[in-house]
């Protein structure tokens, strides 16, 4: 009896504490929101060895300036704490004493060495930093070129890099035209000339000269003239550059139009002679290299291409090998995935599954068949090839479920197996190239990543960073995965995130957060704000459908309010919506089709499709393109459909407003300039409706959020305070008599 006694009082002393913890825990607040660190620009050496990266907070994003945009002189490399891992002791190497602006990380083969930019005041500087001495030095190119914010590729035998660079005459040229467009004082737009002027601007911002330089004295020497290059490769033997080439020929409105493109190489030995792979083409054509870079594949009208560098013999695989119709002799058309690592096989992927074809193409075979219901079966990303070639790693994701990991294939008895499979998050898998080491970002769904170190079997997860650790004193939300039916009955799903110090059986008020789709959970800044005002928030998914997008959102957002509702955790009459860019679009229009909600705010989102074709100049024809087939989905041109791009414009149906709104834009926001969602703040005022314009003149896309550190915390003021009013109405109304 007495130890009965004695058990029950420990356990009833345990959950005292227990319970005490939690009620120590303190919100989590807006200043809170700036300091969560994550670890970006993760390089991993060769030898697996060690792991660099760039650790950073939410205040690196703060002060760009927007208004630079396209400025050929602005570079805006982001703040940061460089960080060197060993990835078998988690000692940490820091090259710079304090926070720097460093990009383009880049190791050396070797994997004793890297290379990277540092941003000093508006140029980059090309930075050595040598492991073994723990030596940091900037290599002093000769001539002084200017550099581009562009990858470093370094040689095979680690004592030189290919560079990205300008010359004092391409700013000269650049600036020019960057002045002409920004300063005047006339700025001319001429439809006869085959680009726009942001187009010919961009267009000449992308040239760079190719230089090989010394890591050791500096000394360059240009092995390619200026141009629009991508892609650049080191032949494994040291022996030929590889590069892709863009010549822009005219500004189009229609995707994979106006440019040409091409692809060659060279022989380092002689670099006065190139050779087209790929001579100058309408249609681009992407080459999939092997890891050596001495053997490249592609597809052409289904069929699977191989050939050696250097060689003149194409091989086509797949032609006359498979078809998935017999009778009608219809060919299965397939795409690339990979080589595999002893660059003898191919791996392929067609509608029906994986295939296996030599690089003889005598051998074509399916090793892999679909599930037939492709719709209910699991994500399958391709992440490695053991290099004995019989297993195929790849990331998993269930799409009703989190359930996540990894799994491998056994291409010898064509078999499935899980290796890990549970709840957590991740991401960023990072597999060493000469080692079994594997990095990559975890979470439990929750809370922010950390970097873990394990190898090919996924079990053993090592922490190399421990980035947030007072975030364990916090008040967090925890989220959860939701499915209803929308208005069609269709299936879908989303993310509830519930407010902190929850209490089951109360009704909560309600914040959706609209975009298109969501499933995946982790760490969310805006869900941990609304949950510590006492909100739950939800990520609701739609089903957006090309020619009639407008009605997508008040389908199925209305039908995920509802069944929160009907489970009585939410307050019907505390609901409201908010979103950003394609969502705060979503978010006006949504309430010109129901007065379901008691606040809405649009946060850089267009309200007028119409004019917001031509309200973005910086990036060109994207506004057009993106109406007539991209995310907007109108299906049609403004003069071909012109009952849907009308429907589609919130403003025009500003008199059916009967929610509080308030629009939150950015001066210097280039994507949405904040002219487009003025346009709905006249509207409703004329119209004698409740709305608000917050406009921040050092803003940019994201409004507050896009901003400085003061600007920031006003965004998300404004944000609370405006949902407590309307969402207390009735409540302040009486407090006020």
């Amino acid at each position: 009896m007495k130890k009965i006694y004695t058990f029950s009082f420990v356990f009833l002393v345990l959950l005292s504490i227990q319970d005490n913890v939690i009620a120590q825990k303190t919100p989590f607040t807006i200043a809170d929101a700036i300091k969560v660190k994550s670890m970006g620009s993760q390089n991993l050496s060769d030898d697996g060895k060690y792991l660099a990266g760039l650790i950073s907070d939410g205040s690196a994003r703060f002060n760009v300036d927007h208004f630079r945009f396209q400025d050929p002189s602005y570079n805006n490399v982001f703040t940061g704490d460089f960080v060197i891992i060993n990835t078998a002791t988690s000692e940490e190497i820091r090259p710079f004493k304090t926070a720097t602006k460093v990009t383009s990380i880049s190791w050396a083969p070797n994997s004793k060495e890297l290379a990277f930019l540092e941003q000093k005041g508006e140029k980059l500087h090309l930075m050595h930093f040598d492991l073994e001495r723990k030596k940091l030095k900037e290599i002093k190119i000769k001539g002084m070129p200017l550099l581009a914010n562009s990858a470093l590729t370094w040689t095979p035998d680690s004592e030189y890099l290919l560079v990205n660079a300008r010359d004092a005459s391409w700013m000269a040229r650049a600036m020019a035209l960057y002045n002409e467009a920004t300063n005047g004082p006339i700025v001319v737009y001429d439809g006869n000339k085959p680009f726009l002027k942001w187009d010919e601007i961009r267009n000449t911002n992308a040239l760079t000269t190719i230089l090989k330089v010394n890591k050791n004295d500096g000394e360059a020497e240009q092995v390619l003239e200026e141009s629009n290059y991508s892609g650049i490769y080191i032949s494994e033997d040291g022996q030929h550059l590889i590069f892709n080439e863009t010549f822009p020929t005219k500004t189009a409105y229609v995707r994979n139009e106006g440019a040409e493109y091409q692809v060659a190489y060279k022989n380092l030995s002689n670099p006065d002679s190139t050779y087209l792979l790929y001579k100058k083409n309408k249609q681009r054509r992407n080459f999939n290299w092997s890891d050596s870079k001495s053997k490249y594949a592609w597809i052409d009208s289904g069929h699977v291409f191989v050939q050696t560098l250097g060689a003149d013999d194409v091989k086509n695989l797949t032609k006359g090998k498979a078809y998935s119709d017999e009778e009608k002799k219809k060919e299965v058309k397939f795409s690339i995935m990979t080589w595999s690592p002893q660059e003898g096989q191919l791996l392929l992927s067609s509608d029906k599954g994986y295939w296996l074809v030599d690089t003889d193409g005598e051998n074509l075979k399916m090793v892999y068949e679909f599930p037939e219901d492709k719709e209910k079966a699991p994500n399958l990303n391709l992440a490695n090839w053991s290099k004995d070639e019989r297993y195929l790693y790849f990331s998993y994701s269930d799409k009703n479920e989190w359930k996540r990991g990894f799994v491998k294939y056994d291409l010898a008895e064509q078999k499935m197996e899980d290796i890990r499979i549970d709840s957590n998050l991740y991401s960023g898998v990072q597999f060493a190239k000469d080692s079994e080491t594997v990095v990559l970002n975890l979470s439990d769904g929750n809370m922010p990543s950390d970097v873990v170190v394990t190898n090919w079997d996924f079990g053993d997860m090592k922490p190399l960073t421990d980035l947030n650790p007072w975030m364990n004193d916090k008040k967090l939300t925890h989220s959860e995965l939701i499915t209803y039916r929308n208005v069609d009955g269709k299936e879908l799903k989303g993310i509830l995130y519930y407010p902190v110090d929850y209490e089951e059986g109360k009704k909560y008020p309600l914040v959706c957060e609209v975009y298109e789709g969501f499933f995946a959970n982790g760490y969310n800044r805006n869900m941990n704000l609304f949950a510590n005002q006492g909100y739950f928030a939800l990520r609701p998914s739609v089903d957006l459908e090309m020619g009639y997008p407008g009605e997508a959102w008040v389908k199925g957002i209305t039908a995920a309010i509802n069944k929160l509702v009907d489970e009585g955790k939410v307050d019907n009459d505390k609901v409201g919506v908010q979103g950003g860019s394609y969502g705060g679009y979503a978010t006006s229009l949504l309430i010109t089709q129901t007065d379901r909600f008691a606040a809405a705010i649009n946060i850089s989102g267009k309200v007028n499709i119409m004019s917001f074709l031509g309200d973005s100049p910086k990036i060109g024809t994207r506004n057009y393109t993106a109406a007539e087939y991209g995310q907007d989905r109108i299906g049609g041109t403004l003069w071909d459909e012109p009952l849907k791009y009308l429907a589609t414009t919130a403003v025009l149906h500003a008199d059916r407003i009967k929610t509080p709104h308030m629009i939150m834009t950015g001066e210097g926001d280039w994507n949405v300039p904040g002219t487009n969602s003025r346009e709905l703040y006249y509207a409703m005022r004329r119209l004698g409706k409740d709305v608000v314009w917050v406009n921040y003149l050092n803003g940019g896309h994201g409004a507050g959020a896009a901003s400085n550190e003061s600007d920031f915390h006003d965004h998300w003021n404004r944000v609370f305070e405006f949902y407590e009013k309307h969402f207390n109405k009735e409540k302040k109304d009486k407090t006020t008599e």
